[in-house]
């Protein structure tokens, strides 16, 4: 697995994942930087030209840096919801976002946030190397991910752990601002062509929407999450302490 770009390596170096840096034989303060962080964890490093970061990237830019990375953690519902104590759980599901793009941009906010993870779906499921990490500028190195093989049973099991499960749907009646948030919360969002799937809809607890006032129907799936992540934040910065 690797990952391209300044603020993905760097933040996978701070994180300890980084097995292997890559960088363009070149000086940048921001490269040496990242040497500097690799040499002290006693990461090895290789100077090698800008076509064979091109390779590595796949074409992608990737500012003079590609790292190999250790793999991934991979955690249950259950060890997500225990991670979060001894705040209420707060977490994305997702229902068929395959966008790595998008998969990237939510779990930048997630982390934002201060939400307790993501619980995705493994068919067509984005990986989370390249354009995803590079996308959460390396939000993907911190945030805890949660692969199953259901989703609609994995929201079974966030509610027998007493999480209410809150899906966004564009026809839904209520408002996602209506919600009480500072509750043990999973948010689920589906994929922005089809959103959430029937199944999906019905084991959630609530359907919300996110108000429209102009004539696009529906906001990008990672603009949804994040204005539903920072309502959560907001509301949960008024409990009393």
């Amino acid at each position: 697995m690797n990952i391209y770009g300044l603020n993905p390596v760097l933040e996978a170096l701070r994180a300890g994942r980084v097995r292997r840096l890559r960088t363009a034989n070149r000086g940048d303060r921001r490269i040496d930087e990242a040497v500097a962080l690799a040499r002290t964890a006693g990461v090895p490093v290789e100077r090698v030209d800008t076509q064979a970061l091109d390779r590595l990237a796949g074409g992608a830019v990737h500012q003079g840096l590609v790292a190999d990375l250790s793999p991934m953690t991979e955690y249950t519902v259950a060890e997500l919801i225990a991670a979060a104590a001894p705040a209420a759980p707060l977490r994305v599901g997702l229902d068929g976002v395959g966008d790595p793009h998008n998969v990237g941009a939510i779990a930048r906010s997630v982390d934002a946030a201060g939400a307790h993870g993501i619980i995705r779906q493994s068919r067509h499921a984005a990986s989370l190397e390249g354009a995803a990490a590079k996308a959460s500028a390396g939000a993907t190195a911190f945030v805890r991910f949660a692969t199953v093989v259901n989703i609609a049973r994995a929201l079974s099991q966030l509610a027998e752990a007493g999480v209410w499960t809150v899906g966004f749907a564009g026809e839904a009646a209520e408002s996602y601002d209506e919600v009480d948030f500072s509750l043990p919360t999973a948010l689920v969002l589906g994929s922005e062509g089809d959103g959430l799937r029937r199944l999906t809809k019905e084991r959630c607890d609530r359907l919300v929407r996110i108000p429209m006032a102009g004539s696009v129907a529906s906001l990008n799936v990672s603009v949804a999450a994040g204005v539903a992540l920072f309502e959560a934040a907001r509301q949960r910065r008024r409990l009393p302490a």
